[in-house]
């Protein structure tokens, strides 16, 4: 076995333990491991941000500025009713996502979907953000499908995408005023569920809110998100 991450040999743990039981297969090093830098304490009950990495003055009450904001905007307002994020979106976590969304290496997924909040999909319609026909033909896969394949759990694409500028080449202001990103693909699937939304960063909130309007519009009752990285 090789590490997911950097592709260094892992060596398993050979002690009276292993020997009796059944033992997890490990994806990541040691070293790769201490570089990723998970999500705990107290955080935004919407959008998981860490409040121990931002001033009180970015607090309100249980929410983070950003939410706090949205929540005051009456288009937005009760549109996303949660994110899950498992990582703090540090240098070394950008560096690996690039290589996973940019440079194609789809094992990445792999890792990732170990960290999966499985519960969380009980009784939800669990559907990944989509891309555009451009982006996938570009990029050669989804990479909230590629983690959801990896999780084992059955899922069905809600939403269809339409092609423009990467979120991550856009700037803040350009992604909140970008608000026909999403059409709803199927949406008998939509009507009186609960969705659960998949997608690998959380940076603005846009793309899961705009997702999650689309869905509500379809007739969503309820709908989160869970991404990799905040």
């Amino acid at each position: 076995m090789h590490c997911t991450f950097c592709l260094t040999s892992l060596r398993p743990v050979l002690n009276w333990t292993s020997l009796f039981a059944e033992q997890k297969s490990e994806l990541l090093c040691e070293e790769c491991k201490s570089k990723l830098e998970f999500i705990t304490g107290s955080r935004c009950s919407i959008c998981s941000r860490p409040f121990s990495r931002i001033d009180s003055e970015y607090i309100r009450g249980s929410l983070c500025l950003d939410c706090y904001k949205w929540e005051q905007d009456p288009q937005w307002k009760g549109v996303l009713d949660g994110n899950t994020s498992i990582f703090v979106y540090n240098d070394f976590l950008k560096e690996i996502i690039a290589l996973f969304k940019y440079r194609g290496d789809h094992k990445v997924a792999r890792a990732f979907a170990a960290y999966f909040p499985k519960k969380t999909a009980r009784g939800r319609v669990v559907s990944p953000i989509p891309l555009s026909e451009e982006r996938l033909y570009e990029r050669g896969f989804n990479q909230s499908e590629a983690i959801l394949a990896y999780t084992h759990l059955g899922y069905k694409q809600l939403l269809s995408r339409v092609h423009g500028d990467k979120q991550s080449k856009i700037s803040r202001q350009e992604r909140l005023e970008n608000t026909a990103v999403f059409s709803a693909a199927n949406i008998e699937g939509c009507h009186a569920q609960h969705v659960l939304l998949v997608d690998d960063i959380y940076t603005t909130g846009a793309t899961v809110r705009q997702a999650a309007k689309v869905l509500k519009n379809a007739g969503a009752n309820t709908v989160i998100s869970f991404t990799v990285a905040r």
